[in-house]
């Protein structure tokens, strides 16, 4: 008996270490990001780049490589090609597909207008796959492309002769993939102004080669550079987690400095600017605090800042803003709006086309707030009746006035402002500011929508009731 009891104890205990052994490991916490906010998702596609600059700064061949895994079933890949749409391609800018192949086999590419002018490639890249594959099913495809850079643009991709510099933005095959919706084919508009939409990406590699003479800003923390024997450089960089790429090449003036922890890159052409590179370092301390403080850590560890003489305001991207040549003390509100996108657009990124005013309304929101600390911001009084109550339209909607692109930064930016400006009043300063750090958490590194600002700000209705009178939510919160 005693026996007996021996033996089926020691099988009870082998039976217990096989259930050990063979049950499936837990899943690994996400792994905090450095800045201190949730980390970006584990599947999130991987990208691989390299820009090869022209010495002359007028074109750039590029190639680029990326392993998506979609969380829904997809038949196809869809690229967009942002220097084709219309303020764009019309200042001689344009980007142009060479070769595709998806998993290693050649692939041909339909490309497709979708906005871009008469005589311009399109906007739209459409690949599709040899077969269907289902969520979770990784796909790697290659691409070539050739850049050709305007004259003076004041866009986000352009080159200036005089200056010795050339910056482009948003210039390469964009993967538009928003997670559990699907592709972004929305066409691009005649109105300035951002229409992107990327989910986050792991940027492995962006490689920017250039002669050896120029200096080079990019994205995310430059790795190093590799000078070969004909007088070119490569410079590399990484970055965690980007929804889109800014680079600058050319001869120029360069300063760094931490703020708060934040590497922060400030370039500009040698023949000089209006301010010197330390005042635009002081004035990006005094704003990166003053956001910090209203919303959260800063989102990246670097930001590469370009000082452009052609760029007459200033155009945001992840970890980096291209800022027109200007005084940046008696122009702070400029770069604390520019540098709020970090947040908004940047960690929280939109369907720009669809939803412009989730980072325009927010980002002017932002600044007129943490600009104006000691009193009330004041409403806009130039937003016309008939664009007012429109805030949540898309960009398309604003081709209907008579000046679309200032309509649109009237009916957006600023009337979108006042909204906001409006429903933290009623709700309460505090009570706010802490619902808008919610949001920010909950859709770190996410696309958001509309819904996502209703579900934030559910437990204050007074704040729901106003931006649904604006039009910027179409539906009551549930």
């Amino acid at each position: 008996m005693r026996r007996r009891c021996r033996l089926l104890a020691v099988l009870l205990l082998a039976l217990l270490l096989l259930v050990a052994c063979t049950r499936s490991p837990e899943p690994p916490a996400p792994t905090p990001t450095s800045s201190g906010w949730p980390a970006p998702s584990p599947s999130r596609p991987v990208v691989e780049l390299r820009f090869d600059v022209a010495d002359d700064l007028r074109s750039v061949q590029g190639s680029e490589r990326v392993t998506f895994t979609p969380d829904l079933r997809v038949c196809e890949l869809v690229f967009r090609a942002w220097p084709n749409k219309p303020s764009t391609a019309e200042a001689g800018n344009s980007l142009t597909v060479g070769t595709v192949s998806v998993d290693g086999t050649r692939v041909p590419a339909d490309v497709q207008a979708a906005g871009a002018p008469d005589g311009a490639p399109g906007t739209l890249i459409d690949v599709p796959l040899p077969s269907c594959v289902d969520a979770g099913t990784s796909v790697e495809a290659s691409l070539t492309f050739s850049l050709v850079l305007g004259e003076d643009t004041d866009e986000r991709v352009g080159t200036s002769s005089e200056d010795e510099v050339a910056w482009f933005g948003g210039a390469y095959p964009l993967l538009a993939w928003q997670p559990g919706v699907g592709w972004a084919k929305e066409a691009a508009v005649p109105v300035v102004g951002e229409v992107s939409t990327s989910e986050d990406v792991e940027l492995r590699s962006l490689e920017v080669v250039a002669s050896s003479r120029f200096d080079v800003l990019g994205v995310g923390s430059q790795e190093g550079t590799r000078t070969d024997g004909s007088g070119r450089t490569t410079h590399r960089f990484t970055a965690p987690a980007v929804r889109d790429i800014a680079v600058t090449v050319g001869d120029l003036e360069t300063y760094e400095q931490q703020i708060d922890g934040v590497a922060v890159h400030i370039g500009a052409p040698k023949l000089g600017t209006q301010a010197q590179l330390r005042h635009w370092a002081d004035q990006i301390a005094s704003s990166l605090t003053r956001l910090r403080d209203q919303l959260g850590p800063v989102p990246y560890d670097d930001l590469w800042i370009s000082v452009l003489p052609a760029v007459s305001d200033g155009i945001e991207f992840p970890g980096a803003v291209q800022f027109a040549d200007v005084d940046p003390q008696q122009n702070g509100g400029l770069v604390t709006h520019e540098l709020a996108h970090m947040w908004f657009y940047g960690l929280v990124g939109n369907n720009q086309g669809l939803h412009p005013w989730l980072d325009e309304s927010f980002a002017t929101f932002v600044q007129r707030v943490v600009d104006n600390p000691d009193r009330d911001p004041a409403p806009s009084n130039d937003v016309p009746d008939r664009a007012r109550g429109d805030v949540g339209e898309p960009m398309s909607f604003w081709l209907d006035f008579d000046r679309p692109n200032r309509a649109y930064v009237r009916g957006v930016y600023d009337a979108g402002a006042d909204a906001l400006i409006e429903a933290r009043q009623r709700a309460g300063a505090k009570a706010f500011d802490e619902a808008l750090r919610g949001y920010l958490r909950a859709n770190a590194h996410k696309i958001a929508t509309p819904d996502d600002v209703a579900r934030a700000f559910a437990n204050l209705p007074e704040a729901l009731t106003v931006l649904q009178r604006a039009g910027a939510l179409t539906a009551p919160a549930a």
